[in-house]
């Protein structure tokens, strides 16, 4: 089965500083696959610093790893030129966060929609144009009538996120990086948004990587799941048994984190602990050590991904009784 999407052993570091050159790793050696026969959804977590926003700008080439490969239908995308350049482009579709920086306030919605049509020569008339927007707003949940000929500021947050997305439809895309889309929208609206990237996936048969901090929708929305940590992969399995049944620390206090609709079940109980001196990148010790209740001596190691069952790994010591395996292989353990 061919691949739609691979990253081989990624790493991406970042530099400051004239005289005295200060790296932070934003991405160490992350690897993953998508197939291009079985769309899915894949979630990417972690908190803020984590690589998330990181990752997505590799991912969708606007910044270039430090080391290791970005495949797309086997090719690096580093060397895609013309029109293969023009696929990629076309193919590989982003919806980011804010639904209020992404559109210019002087154009319509008419024109948002009409631009990337008429630069990928999609439709050889304007009629057959405007079908095409029709198609791509009734998808994401929109009436066309509601929305076109209107001004960014005439539309709530929902909308313009849902324009947004209805933007990516109309290329037809084979992959959609979504960096946290519904952070920032009202939270009646974000079953809407999230029902409406499933039907992307079930229907128009689009790869999706959801890219949050918020393990709540996560949990509805994702097949699988990789949980980043300072550029590391702490987690990763199904997103069944890494929400229900978390077994990295770090996991369990995100989980921990996750307030409940219960006022006499308390959330937040596991101590945060760090001190700014242990956040370094500086040594070869686990990333979370220094926040970690289960620190040992054997953590100053950097713990390889210990393989937990058919779907679930995790980077800690804990399950050093586990067998290990390579980075690039962790795609096997996330279901489609």
């Amino acid at each position: 089965m061919s691949d739609l999407l691979e990253l081989k052993n990624i790493t991406k570091t970042y530099s400051r500083g004239l005289l005295s050159r200060v790296s932070t790793t934003a991405l160490n050696n992350v690897s993953l696959k998508l197939e291009s026969e079985q769309p899915t959804i894949m979630t990417v977590a972690g908190e803020s610093g984590s690589g998330k926003t990181t990752l997505a700008m590799l991912l969708l080439g606007f910044v270039t790893p430090t080391s290791g490969q970005i495949l797309y239908k086997g090719k690096d995308i580093q060397s895609l030129r013309g029109e293969e350049r023009m696929m990629f482009r076309r193919e590989v579709q982003a919806v980011f966060q804010d639904p209020f920086a992404v559109f210019n306030p002087f154009y319509t919605v008419d024109h948002l929609l009409s631009v990337p049509i008429q630069r990928f020569r999609l439709a050889k008339s304007k009629s057959e144009a405007r079908a095409i927007m029709f198609d791509s707003l009734s998808a994401v949940g929109l009436r066309p009538g509601d929305v076109l000929g209107r001004f960014p500021h005439q539309l709530s947050g929902g909308q313009r996120q849902r324009i947004n997305v209805a933007r990516a439809l109309v290329l037809r895309p084979k992959l959609l990086v979504a960096d946290e889309p519904v952070s920032m929208v009202d939270a009646s609206l974000r079953a809407n948004i999230l029902d409406t990237l499933r039907g992307l996936q079930r229907d128009y048969g689009v790869s999706i990587i959801y890219i949050t901090h918020d393990l709540t929708t996560a949990y509805h929305i994702s097949n699988s799941i990789i949980v980043l940590y300072r550029g590391n992969v702490m987690e990763a399995g199904s997103v069944d048994n890494v929400i229900k049944e978390p077994k990295h620390p770090y996991t369990r206090l995100l989980i921990d984190s996750i307030p409940w609709p219960d006022i006499n079940r308390k959330w937040g109980e596991t101590a945060i602990k760090v001190r700014e001196s242990d956040i370094s990148d500086q040594g070869m010790g686990c990333r979370f050590a220094s926040r970690c209740p289960n620190v040992m001596e054997i953590c100053k190691q950097s713990p390889p991904l210990f393989r937990l069952s058919d779907h679930q790994a995790a980077s800690c010591f804990l399950y050093d009784h586990k067998p290990s395996i390579e980075p690039e292989r962790l795609s096997e353990l996330l279901p489609v």
